[in-house]
């Protein structure tokens, strides 16, 4: 695996909350089946476990394909791949909780796939390429080089309703461990 894509360079542009998540705290997840790495669909109004990790990202890296251009400078954009690497880490610690970590991307499902085995990803990773999320729940978005992806934010949900939101996530592959930090004190309670 390319070091490149596993590391996350220190001068990296943090984001800026923007206020353009605020609106989905207490909302409900809606009724959206879409492609997963795993079961082949996924429905993501019917989480079997106590907790659901919703966590979006914009693209993972594809090993023969070009970043967009200015990719690093996009505040929040790069991180993907060491985001999705550190919740495979911490599976164990999420199972505990009774929560299962689920990547949406508008990445195409067969690039999904592609990474999740050429990394060793545990997790499932859906894809939203038709960004059913934005239209219903109008999650934040961002362009670049005619695309439109997510921007990277955490959804913990329970019983379909958005109990946490985590907006903007900076560094990305720290950030298993505020989800982490936050299950263990809703437990707590």
């Amino acid at each position: 695996m390319n070091d490149s894509y596993t590391k996350l360079s220190v001068d990296l542009p943090v984001p800026k909350n923007d206020g353009k998540a605020s609106h989905l705290l207490g909302r409900t997840i809606p009724n959206l089946i879409l492609p997963s790495t795993k079961n082949s669909f996924f429905d993501l109004s019917a989480i079997e476990k106590k907790y659901g990790i919703l966590y979006f990202f914009p693209m993972m890296s594809m090993p023969e394909k070009e970043l967009p251009s200015g990719w690093n400078d996009i505040p929040g954009a790069r991180g993907c791949t060491p985001q999705n690497i550190s919740i495979t880490k911490h599976m164990v610690e999420l199972e505990k909780h009774d929560a299962i970590p689920i990547g949406i991307s508008s990445q195409p499902i067969a690039d999904l796939e592609k990474l999740s085995t050429l990394r060793n990803l545990s997790q499932i990773l859906v894809s939203d390429n038709k960004l059913e999320f934005q239209k219903k729940l109008n999650v934040p978005v961002f362009a670049v080089d005619g695309n439109t992806l997510y921007r990277r934010l955490t959804l913990i949900v329970k019983n379909s309703k958005i109990l946490k939101v985590f907006y903007p996530v900076f560094p990305p592959d720290e950030h298993i461990f505020e989800i982490l930090k936050w299950l263990e004190k809703e437990n707590e309670n």
